[in-house]
């Protein structure tokens, strides 16, 4: 079906009207002083109207608009994605109820020295986001405990919420169970192990020149306090990464994780078996956002695509990238990354951000043979630096209230990011004409 081009223009429409809600509250409360202001309009809600405009342009009669906003929440990625989110949420929780978030912290702070602390905080950070696979959950876990180390040391607190962020971000964006992660491999078609790898590519050389940077800005030997722990308690958390990165499938090394948690809490500490039920289902709930936004942003991408929104996009997308005149297809992945990193710009949720630039990625992919391990390692990379600089950010909003700092200067001290776009960028440009 041949679409024309006003139609395919008015088909952004709905996709603008969410952006402009959820962005425009949020600066209007920030303006008025509210606190996590951007979070004050769920997600869920500001794409309502939006979906109402969609099913009114759509020109179809209206069983048949609901039914097409049906097939798009139902996509069989978005619900695959989305049973991902509830077995990554009741992970999570169940391992923090055995005390396996305190574990990794203590044992992290059991083996770093006082003199490297900063450099040690970004790697604890690191290692319980890639574990958790959230970056507020590891900002919430931590950020009491660097408070308290930064009044010991008398590290800046500044440049310690830089280095918990920093860590958080890296974490969040090489975690097999992190919601960007899943969003960005089940939407490109790629291999959770092949994005992972793909990703480590770029992470992990920005990681230790970051791990060297906080090295030269600590500069103190204070005593640290660290609080008795249950190596048992880390093993759940190793055990999925390392079953993840093998290749099995996620599903299982989400309810294997589960197992392990339960078990090791039982048998090494004091958790009640009795109550895995109740947090199994807890953890499905601290996913209800993030599940009911990937639907219904599934159900506005139906009408976009439909509609030649998308094509429309892409087209434009792809001719200004072509004007780039750089080789091979390193316009294309500079233009997927310039998409997520504004998309996370205007919503301030790298999630919803892949979710939103996913399609047009996608297409832009598989006409210019980028691989979907590389589009989804774009995605998830630009999303995660847009998110660790923004301001506004649910992550900077928490460390400034933590630690009574503006989120400004959080952001400004959150060196992985940037030193991450360099790295991300670098290996664009130095990346093969086609990407094997």
């Amino acid at each position: 079906m041949t679409v024309s081009t006003t139609r395919a223009k008015l088909a952004i429409l709905p996709l603008l009207l969410f952006v402009t809600l959820f962005l425009g509250t949020g600066l209007y409360l920030q303006a008025q002083g509210v606190a996590y202001a951007f979070y004050q309009l769920p997600g869920p809600v500001a794409i309502i109207p939006a979906l109402v405009l969609a099913i009114w342009l759509n020109k179809e009669p209206l069983q048949q608009s609901i039914d097409r906003l049906v097939k798009g929440a139902g996509n069989s990625n978005i619900i695959t994605m989305c049973l991902i989110y509830l077995l990554a949420g009741a992970f999570a929780t169940v391992a923090q109820a055995t005390g396996g978030v305190d574990a990794m912290v203590n044992a992290g702070l059991s083996i770093i020295p006082s003199s490297l602390l900063l450099p040690g905080l970004f790697v604890i950070s690191a290692i319980v986001a890639t574990a958790m696979g959230t970056s507020m959950g590891t900002i919430g876990a931590l950020a009491p405990i660097a408070v308290g180390l930064a009044k010991q040391s008398g590290i800046d607190p500044m440049l310690m919420a830089g280095a918990l962020l920093s860590g958080a971000m890296f974490g969040d964006n090489l975690s097999i169970i992190s919601d960007t992660t899943i969003a960005a491999t089940r939407t490109q078609g790629a291999e959770m192990r092949d994005k992972f790898r793909e990703n480590l590519k770029i992470a992990l050389p920005a990681a230790l020149v970051t791990i060297g940077l906080f090295a030269m800005l600590t500069q103190n030997n204070a005593e640290i306090t660290v609080n008795n722990f249950n190596w048992t308690a880390v093993v759940p958390y190793a055990a999925i990464l390392v079953l993840a990165v093998l290749g099995l499938n996620v599903f299982i090394v989400l309810l294997l994780g589960i197992i392990l948690a339960a078990l090791q809490g039982a048998l090494f500490g004091d958790y009640a078996v009795a109550n895995l039920g109740k947090d199994i289902f807890k953890g499905f709930g601290s996913m209800q956002e993030i599940f009911l936004l990937s639907m219904l942003v599934g159900a506005l991408g139906e009408f976009l695509k439909h509609q030649g929104g998308l094509a429309w996009i892409a087209s434009h997308i792809s001719a200004f990238a072509n004007t780039l005149k750089l080789a091979g297809n390193k316009a294309q992945q500079l233009a997927i990354a310039a998409l997520v990193f504004v998309s996370n710009l205007c919503i301030a949720n790298n999630t919803v951000a892949i979710v939103i630039a996913a399609d047009v990625s996608k297409d832009l992919a598989e006409h210019h043979q980028i691989t979907p391990k590389r589009s989804a390692s774009l995605l998830d990379v630009f999303s995660c630096i847009s998110q660790g600089l923004v301001p506004y950010g649910a992550q900077a909003l928490l460390l400034g209230a933590s630690f009574g700092l503006s989120p400004w200067d959080v952001v400004t001290h959150s060196y992985y990011c940037m030193i991450l776009a360099v790295a991300a960028l670098t290996a664009i440009f130095i990346s093969k004409t086609k990407t094997a």
